[in-house]
């Protein structure tokens, strides 16, 4: 398993886990799906990187807190 796939799973669990607390607010999923879709292009972007994939990951994590904390 690469670096990526484990990661990937790792955070599929992560969520997996998270979501049978309660319903997630819209920061959440901001977040959630900003970590994803930001670690997949720093991924893309570096050659599969693992310091580009964290990298994306948190910069698309607070890109989409941002988001989501600003959407109705």
């Amino acid at each position: 398993m690469n670096k990526l796939s484990a990661a990937m799973t790792a955070i599929a669990l992560c969520l997996a886990i998270s979501a049978c607390a309660s319903n997630p607010t819209k920061a959440q999923i901001g977040t959630a799906t900003g970590a994803v879709v930001g670690g997949l292009v720093g991924s893309a972007l570096t050659g599969g990187s693992l310091t580009g994939t964290v990298v994306g990951a948190g910069a698309g994590a607070a890109i989409g807190y941002e988001i989501g904390i600003r959407t109705k």
